[in-house]
């Protein structure tokens, strides 16, 4: 049997939610298609659970896009306290955290039902769990041929994500659609996703997997220089840990990154101004900044003295400019990565559809009228801490407004 809609929204996530209540409650016939049997699951396991579901510092200068304007519109059309609002109309309890990152007091659950009865608020026809077997554009409609029907719709609006935890049935469909449909795709890869490194130098700091500590990460130089302040953690296999999840985003293959593990100090001058009469063992005064362990391995690949570790050197008997020297390597330590972790540990997706074809009030292809993509599948990545759902939100917002009814 065939269905006929004004729009068909394809990916039941956070902006296709978003995108299909916005036009449902407008009066549109619409219906929301995913092949998930169950609903939301990124939504439900973000933020361990609670859902940070947006953050109150958001701006346009929080997202990595090569068309970093185009976010603007739909960011200042939907705003953080825009969905605070929405949230409280549903008697949803929050709270904020570090750094303007909101979660829900209870369960993320509340948010995916929130969605839910916006969508059923306007009266949106579900499709679960439904593939889609081809798309196709046949005069002034679009043709879906599902496991569950044929579908025709005169708009259709792609909200099926990346491919960031594919183990939880993120696939690159959206990018598939675009390319088929003439549009271009600016290279996806993992972001958001912890850093490898090789395995044989590696190695030494693999030890130290499960330590956390604050850190300065760049990478870049000039006006491409990025940097981020956050915690870092060491693994097995490399680095993870806020700060790196934040510079994954900006950090390309073959590019090295700068870590300061003594953020806010001028450890050579301290130490040098305080070493005089100061008897405590190297690796004591750098267990202070961090765990003992660290500041062990660390000094290990250090160069000792006349045969002596460096660790057991009392400061007050270092010269100088092994201090300076030493500091220095803390203050600018520069890695390697050999690469990520991969989709799988990735929390979002960067690249995406070229913003450079759509509408940035609209979402709307300027190539192919009726053809609108939203969210994560479009070229543009929110830094850690609630800015890609409230990137989901916005983009869903626009392009809900924005779809018309049949004439």
């Amino acid at each position: 049997m065939t269905g006929v809609f004004d729009a068909a929204v394809i990916g039941a996530g956070a902006a296709g939610m978003m995108a299909a209540a916005q036009a449902g409650q407008r009066g549109l016939r619409v219906v929301l298609l995913d092949h998930a049997e169950k609903l939301g699951e990124k939504i439900r396991i973000s933020g361990g659970g609670r859902c940070n579901f947006t953050n109150i510092g958001t701006t346009p200068a929080n997202f990595f896009s090569q068309n970093p304007n185009f976010c603007r519109s739909a960011l200042a059309a939907y705003t953080p306290r825009d969905f605070i609002g929405l949230v409280e109309r549903h008697g949803i309890s929050w709270h904020e955290k570090h750094r303007g990152q909101l979660f829900c007091d209870d369960s993320s659950e509340s948010i995916i039902a929130m969605l839910r009865r916006e969508c059923d608020a306007g009266k949106v026809a579900w499709r679960m769990a439904c593939t889609i077997k081809s798309l196709t554009r046949q005069a002034d409609d679009f043709r879906l041929d599902t496991s569950q029907g044929e579908i025709r719709a005169r708009q259709v609006v792609l909200a099926t994500g990346g491919m960031a935890i594919p183990q939880l049935g993120a696939t690159d469909f959206a990018l598939g659609m675009a390319r088929q449909f003439g549009l271009k795709v600016v290279e996806p890869r993992p972001a958001l996703v912890p850093l490898t490194f090789d395995a044989q130098q590696w190695a030494p700091f693999g030890l130290l997997s499960g330590i956390a500590l604050e850190a300065a990460v760049r990478c870049g130089s000039g006006k491409s220089r990025t940097e981020f302040l956050e915690d870092l953690l060491f693994t097995h296999r490399g680095l993870s840990g806020p700060a790196i999840l934040q510079i994954s985003s900006y950090w390309n293959p073959g590019e090295a990154i700068m870590l300061d593990l003594a953020p806010g100090k001028r450890l050579g001058d301290e130490w040098v101004a305080g070493k005089s009469g100061n008897r405590q063992a190297l690796v004591s005064v750098l267990a202070a900044l961090w765990s003992r362990r660290l500041a062990e391995q660390w000094l290990a690949s250090e160069p000792g003295q006349d045969g002596t570790a460096l660790g057991a050197m009392r400061l007050a008997d270092m010269p100088d400019k092994t201090l300076r020297g030493l500091a220095e390597r803390i203050h600018n330590w520069t890695l390697h990565p050999t690469g990520t972790a991969g989709y799988k540990k990735a929390e979002v997706m960067r690249g995406g559809v070229d913003t450079r074809g759509i509408d940035q009030k609209t979402m709307q292809t300027k190539s192919v009228p009726g053809l609108y993509f939203v969210g994560e599948a479009l070229d543009v990545t929110g830094w850690l801490g609630g800015y890609n759902f409230q990137w989901a939100w916005a983009s869903g917002a626009a392009c809900g407004r924005s779809l018309h009814k049949a004439a």
